[in-house]
């Protein structure tokens, strides 16, 4: 299985995560001005970045949307500028059309997708003009509700069955199936807390997303989860990296392609023990 020319059953990807925005919930503001977001990237692709992927709208829950002018202007000068300057593939967090359409023609290697083809539906024919992959992701409701009472009878049986039905539907309008990473959306619609841990459900049964047939991407970096079962203090976002590592090792335990992570060095010194391990046993 190969992905924007990396062999996937080799080992797994790091997608480096660049938040070009005022209001991400863990480093909003961070990376908002040209210079500072051109400078993380080429941070994270030094230390082993496989990806980087460019938002510039937040999607935390109860986040505003935004205009596609306004995520084009936020988004697209850093895209030009790295893909000049930087020899990784560059993906676009966005589900707007005419986004995805100008850091294609920019550059950009592939659209990561949180609505699965559902809010625009001129964005599947742009991806397929430009022969690029595509991330389709679980997410009940959207950034503004979907937080807010989430319900499941199955979990893992519904967004497996949303995941099929999406990436059916990809498929069936020209979208080459080696073309599709699926993504059951940590953190996006997802009950946490109180005693219900969905997002600790899916990284448990990765397994079962991967029966699929497409590569599994996983994005459970700083997320809300991992401070509410950290310890006894809930703990703030940029406090949540060990939790990060240990759920990003455990993913690629149970089957994962591709993480998405803020820390991207920390993330490699932990795969690479657990690769090192590994190779001894066998």
């Amino acid at each position: 299985m190969k992905l924007l020319d990396y062999d996937l059953e080799e080992r797994i990807l790091i997608m480096g995560i660049l938040n070009i925005t005022p209001d991400s919930f863990s480093d909003g503001g961070n990376f908002f001005s040209y210079d500072s977001a051109v400078k993380h990237a080429k941070k994270m692709v030094k230390e082993g970045a496989d990806i980087i992927d460019i938002g510039g709208e937040s999607t935390r829950p109860g986040s505003k949307k935004i205009s596609s002018e306004e995520e084009i202007k936020r988004i697209l000068p850093v895209v030009k500028k790295i893909c000049k300057e930087i020899k990784k593939p560059i993906s676009v967090d966005t589900y707007k059309s005419d986004v995805a359409k100008k850091c294609l023609e920019a550059g950009a290697s592939m659209i990561n997708d949180i609505t699965a083809l559902r809010y625009d539906e001129n964005l599947l024919d742009v991806v397929k003009s430009y022969d690029a992959p595509i991330c389709l992701m679980h997410m009940k409701g959207t950034p503004q509700n979907m937080q807010k009472n989430p319900n499941y009878k199955d979990i893992i049986k519904e967004i497996k069955d949303f995941l099929k039905e999406r990436s059916d539907y990809a498929i069936k309008n020209g979208i080459s199936k080696n073309k599709i990473i699926i993504d059951p959306g940590i953190g996006f619609g997802k009950r946490t807390g109180h005693g219900i841990e969905d997002n600790c459900k899916i990284i448990a049964n990765i397994s079962e997303f991967k029966k699929l047939g497409f590569p599994v991407l996983i994005g459970t970096s700083r997320k809300t989860f991992i401070g509410n079962i950290s310890g006894k203090e809930k703990l703030a976002p940029n406090k949540r990296i060990v939790g990060s590592i240990m759920t990003a090792v455990i993913s690629k335990i149970n089957g994962a392609n591709i993480l998405r992570v803020h820390d991207v060095k920390e993330t490699i010194q932990s795969l690479n023990i657990i690769r090192c391990i590994d190779n001894e046993e066998k």
